[in-house]
């Protein structure tokens, strides 16, 4: 029986796992931790995120790699996520925007009934097994046991990227790869808050929720919400656009995406009477504290000009202090480039060896992308791997 390795068991090592064994390999899966798939039980703990709910076009152009990378999620995309989790008994919901969770909201029971598929497959899982090597097909390991050496007929790397290292990505395979000519683009956080050096005024906020703001970085722009917090900002609707954030693009926020700059325009043009510009603000838009406390924060003093207030609220510039650090980021950009990698995801400089997930160099936001593009990667890497023992 032909054998194959897998090293590493997030979701993208899994997805590979399950492909060999379906066809009739002999498969380990070997992760260095003492638990698998970490980083997938800690994003799965305030509700998995499986994938998206929307056309393909549209799922699409929220993937930043290759066109051969999008071809390959296409071949796997939400749809199929969707039907791959009803098979392992998890039913699913749509949420009112687009996003798609299992009913039981956790990673937990996924992934428990996903690995007893597994087993029940012939996989072996070995825990606390390093990578440490590769030369000539034979693959190295630090176990508990002592040095390990393998030689299986076909390997698949799902080794994360650079975030998250307690849980397992820590990018240290990069230095194993560049002792065999292969060189990886360097990692940057994705995903991730950004440091804003509050005043002292916005620490009765911290720990808040800024809802149903319209968040725009250059082209970027999504309709969402993120929390305050002591070191900045951080939030689905800021990883929607953190890329164009990492690269400079300024941050702007329209804190009332309902209403037209005319509408809001008019009604500042009331007459105020005796009250202050902050409650004229509340009674007359409905304005919440925190909204009204990032216009104080970055706008001093408010301007009393109705047309000057109305368009501050509609853009209101969020300064920043960059990125935070990456190992507190989701996940990474850079990684293993795609010229490095076959139509298979096989590593050109290591025939048999294969590469998925996020150690490759691509980038996606959460809400879907993220995890959809992970699963597909190692849906494919696992049949090419398949099809190259069994040749």
């Amino acid at each position: 029986m032909k054998t194959a390795l897998v090293i590493g068991a997030g979701p993208a090592g899994l997805m590979a796992a399950e492909e060999l064994a379906k066809a009739g390999l002999s498969v380990i899966v070997a992760d260095a931790k003492p638990s698998p798939a970490r980083k997938f039980l800690m994003a799965g703990k305030s509700g998995l995120n499986l994938t998206r709910s929307e056309p393909i076009s549209a799922f699409l152009s929220n993937i930043h790699g290759p066109n051969s990378l999008r071809d390959i999620v296409a071949a796997f995309g939400p749809d199929a996520v969707q039907e791959w989790a009803q098979k392992l008994g998890q039913e699913v919901f749509t949420g009112s925007s687009g996003r798609v969770f299992p009913k039981a909201m956790k990673a937990s029971p996924l992934l428990r009934v996903w690995l007893d598929r597994l087993d029940q497959a012939g996989a072996q899982l070995r825990r606390n097994w390093r990578w440490v090597g590769i030369e000539n097909g034979t693959v190295q390991f630090d176990t508990p046991d002592g040095p390990l050496s393998l030689h299986p007929d076909v390997t698949v790397l799902a080794l994360g990227g650079a975030s998250w290292s307690r849980l397992g990505s820590d990018g240290k395979w990069v230095s194993i790869l560049a002792e065999h000519g292969v060189s990886c683009a360097l990692f940057q956080p994705s995903n991730m808050g950004f440091q804003v050096n509050w005043s002292a005024h916005m620490e009765r906020h911290f720990g808040q929720p800024v809802k149903s703001v319209r968040v725009t970085a250059g082209e970027q722009s999504v309709l969402g919400e993120f929390v305050i917090s002591s070191r900045g900002i951080e939030g689905s609707a800021i990883y929607a656009v953190s890329r164009a954030m990492r690269e400079g693009t300024p941050l702007m926020l329209d804190l009332m995406p309902g209403r037209s700059l005319e509408d809001i325009t008019s009604r500042l043009s009331r007459p105020r009477g005796k009250a202050s510009l902050s409650n004229f603000l509340r009674k007359t838009l409905k304005l919440d504290p925190v909204k009204l406390s990032l216009m104080q924060e970055f706008s001093r003093p408010l301007p009393s000009d109705p047309a000057k207030l109305a368009a501050l609220i509609k853009v209101l510039p969020i300064p920043h202090q960059g990125p935070r650090p990456m190992d507190e980021a989701i996940s990474t950009a850079g990684g293993l480039p795609f010229d490095a990698l076959d139509d298979g995801l096989m590593i050109k400089a290591l025939p048999g060896v294969f590469a998925c997930g996020e150690m490759l160099d691509w980038e996606a936001p959460t809400g879907g992308y993220l995890l959809t593009t992970c699963f597909a990667t190692g849906r494919h890497a696992g049949r090419a791997a398949a099809a190259y023992a069994l040749a």
